[in-house]
């Protein structure tokens, strides 16, 4: 019976490779006509209307998020017949920032380790990478200044969004938690898991390094050491994985940008990124918002950060529903720009949805 059975798999298999095979082909003519016409090839809206209209066929016998993934390993192997990108991404091998520029595209890029967000700005600037990789905020520790700061001088659009649910594991050559006298890690896991260390290893020496990575590094090689890493670091660095799921707050999300130098497309479900600065005056930014409240759109974030270049002059980053070709969203704009000293739009994308 079962033998019948794998029989009929093995013949479905090869209809399904058929298929991706008459799929890849059809990718390989669209990516000849991008080329002749200079259109992007990464278009993130395609791409998520692909996922949307997969999912609405789904019958649950494959659940979403495996169906997701699978669908996102294929649109990466299509889009590498267009063309082998360059991603820039913030900080060493196997840190979330690379995790999520691999959730985005996959592992067959040409993927450039950058030291600094800034870095990962200037190879986008200077066209040494197609797209670069940041993270910009976390659910528990809030904004990343950084980012928010890089995009005052920086040219570069905001093309994609992508939301990481950050799972920190304890790792280590060590096989059990009582031979663990040191723990490595960056300085947000090892905020976003102190209570866990408190009652676990509470006579282990927590020492900050500058990245996940490189606590995994040095938990490779020095005896009685851990890291606090992704289980991706513990893979790539050859290291037990002692505990697993040790932050304190579970839901732990990191949002990432995508930035490039193009605008996407509306795609029905988007956000718009916009900076701008205003005369100090009182009710001036109360003011300035009020263009958002009459066309009815809803800003899910606004931050001010300080110019730099005058004492007590800021700068507000906003987030906002709607994209920036939407006939409100652009009148709103237009009529806060009367109001601005300087106005910037860092770009509209689609949003993502948490845990796609």
């Amino acid at each position: 019976m079962i033998k019948e059975l794998r029989k009929k798999i093995d013949a479905i298999d090869r209809n399904i490779l058929t298929l991706l095979n008459d799929r890849m082909k059809l990718s390989a003519e669209i990516g000849k006509i991008k080329r002749a016409t200079s259109s992007q090839i990464f278009v993130p809206v395609r791409e998520k209307e692909i996922i949307s209209n997969i999912l609405k066929f789904n019958n649950n016998m494959i659940p979403n998020e495996a169906l997701v993934e699978i669908y996102k390993e294929i649109m990466n192997a299509s889009r590498l017949l267009q063309k082998k990108f360059k991603v820039a991404y913030f900080g060493p091998e196997a840190t979330f920032t690379h995790l999520a520029a691999i959730k985005v595209f996959g592992r067959n890029v040409d993927y450039m380790s950058a030291d600094s967000i800034k870095d990962v700005f200037c190879e986008v600037d200077k066209s040494r990478a197609d797209y670069g990789v940041v993270p910009v905020e976390n659910s528990t520790e809030g904004v990343i200044n950084h980012t928010l700061d890089m995009f005052i001088d920086s040219d570069n659009k905001i093309v994609s969004e992508i939301f990481l649910e950050v799972s920190h594991c304890l790792l280590s050559k060590e096989k059990s938690l009582k031979s663990v006298r040191k723990i490595y890690s960056h300085l947000q896991p090892i905020a976003q898991t102190r209570m866990w260390i408190e009652k676990n290893l509470k006579s282990a020496q927590v020492v900050e390094t500058v990245s996940t990575a490189v606590a995994a590094r040095k938990a490779a090689v020095e005896k009685g050491t851990a890291a606090i890493a992704s289980s991706f670091a513990g893979e790539m660095y050859g290291l037990n994985i002692l505990a697993r799921n040790i932050e304190d707050c579970r839901n732990n999300f990191t949002r990432f940008l995508v930035i490039g130098k193009h605008d996407s497309p509306p795609s029905g479900s988007d956000k718009t990124s916009i900076m701008f600065s205003v005369k100090d005056r009182i009710g001036v930014l109360h003011d300035a918002l009020l263009p958002f409240k009459k066309y009815g759109i809803n800003l899910t974030k606004i931050e001010s950060r300080p110019t730099k270049k005058r004492a007590w002059e800021y700068i507000f980053f906003v987030d906002l529903k709607g994209h920036k070709d939407q006939k409100d969203v652009k009148s709103a704009i237009r009529q806060l720009s009367k109001s601005c000293m300087s106005l910037k739009i860092l770009g509209s994308y689609p949003a993502d949805k948490l845990g796609y």
